[in-house]
């Protein structure tokens, strides 16, 4: 099996797309992200088949928001499907809800901090509170480890910061904005490559459109991993 640091988002159309291009991949990659954009195409089912019949490990990124009891519901009916990751807002509710909904299971739940989109401008257009951006992760991250969160999901930008904090020990870091040398950035505005997402202190990284949109996917998985201290 591959190193699962890298996690490849399989953000395609449906899961008949989704299917193939980790056909593509092959044994190459251990790992996959599987979105809210792929819900309704069939992303749930996917991601069980991936999981049970072809063995990868599977993050389901939902992003879920809500009041506790809903997401404590949500969280109750994705744990059946027996995944490894599964996003909430670092809201320290919602990180309870979702904590509680996971019962016994063997489901990392992580908290969103800001989304690797978005930078001040954003946040002031969403009249969030005002603060540097990294000091607003950060402070979003410490919450969401004293609500129990497993990890975080941060921007490689503020890895190194968050791994600092004492709340973080023993908690992962997933960090999506990845880009290998010389990819275009896309929608991304806070990035970093993977070797320095991996040395700044993310156990896992993400990688989308560098990978599934390039000419042969596999080869491409392959250097990014080549690029991992």
């Amino acid at each position: 099996m591959s190193d699962d640091r890298l996690i490849v988002a399989l953000d395609v159309p449906d899961a008949l797309s989704g299917l193939q291009m980790a056909e593509r991949i092959g044994d190459a990659v251990s790992f996959y992200k599987i979105g809210l954009g792929m819900l309704t195409g069939g992303g749930l089912a996917l991601a069980n088949e991936l999981k049970q019949d072809h063995g990868k490990r599977i993050f389901l990124d939902m992003k879920l928001f809500d009041i506790g009891a809903t997401v404590e519901a949500a969280v109750r009916g994705l744990a059946q499907f027996d995944l490894d990751f599964l996003t909430v807002h670092g809201d320290p509710h919602v990180v309870r809800a979702a904590q509680e909904g996971k019962g016994g299971k063997d489901l990392k739940i992580l908290a969103v901090t800001i989304l690797t989109s978005l930078d001040r401008a954003d946040l002031d257009s969403s009249c969030l509170k005002a603060g540097s951006v990294q000091d607003l992760v950060l402070e979003r991250a410490a919450k969401a480890f004293e609500a129990g969160a497993d990890g975080v999901i941060a921007s490689p930008q503020e890895a190194a910061l968050i791994r600092a904090l004492p709340e973080a020990d023993g908690k992962l870091i997933v960090t999506p904005g990845v880009r290998p040398a010389g990819a275009a950035l896309g929608d991304q505005k806070r990035v970093a490559t993977p070797a320095q997402a991996i040395t700044d202190g993310a156990d896992h990284i993400v990688v989308g459109r560098p990978i599934w949109q390039a000419p042969d996917p596999k080869s491409a998985a392959q250097q990014v991993l080549a690029e991992l201290p």
